[in-house]
C-alpha cells in the first residue's frame, strides 16, 4: 500500500516551517491564517518500488516581500525532506527536486499573495524492522 505522500510532507515540513501553518485543505477566512502552506499531489507515477509524485506546494501571505520568503523557505524545507522517512506512515523520502519553481499566482484576494511550486517527491515503503 503506498503512503499518504500529503500527509508525509505536511508532517516533514510542520518542524521545518514554524509559526506557519502547513495544511492539505484550505481553511475559511484564509486571510486570517497566515502565513499558511498548502500541500496537493496533483499527480507522479511508480515503477513498482519507488513512487513518484508530483507535489504542488503553495505559500500564502500577506504580502509580495512575505510571499517570496515564505516561498524560499519552504523550498528549502521540501529539500531538507530528501533521505527521511516518516515512521508513522513506514514511507522513506529518498529524494525531492524542484520541477517547477515558485512563481507567483494570483488569488483573486487583495489580502493574500500565494506562489505555487511544484516538486517530484520520490518515496518508497520502508520495511518492516
Amino acid at each position: 500500500m503506498w503512503a499518504d505522500i500529503e500527509l508525509a510532507v505536511m508532517t516533514g515540513l510542520r518542524p521545518l516551517l514554524p509559526g506557519v501553518r502547513v495544511v492539505d485543505e484550505l481553511p475559511d477566512r484564509l486571510e486570517t491564517r497566515i502565513p499558511l502552506v498548502s500541500v496537493r499531489v496533483v499527480g507522479g507515477g511508480d515503477d513498482q518500488v519507488t513512487d513518484t509524485a508530483t507535489v504542488d506546494v503553495a505559500a500564502f501571505a500577506a504580502d509580495r516581500a512575505a510571499m517570496w520568503a515564505l516561498a524560499e523557505q519552504t523550498r528549502k524545507a521540501m529539500h531538507a525532506l530528501a533521505a527521511t522517512h516518516n515512521p508513522g506512515q513506514q514511507v522513506v523520502i529518498d529524494d525531492v527536486t524542484t520541477t517547477a519553481r515558485p512563481a507567483e499566482v494570483p488569488y483573486g484576494n487583495p489580502a493574500l499573495r500565494r506562489a505555487i511550486a511544484s516538486y517530484a517527491v520520490a518515496t518508497r515503503e520502508r520495511a518492516a524492522t
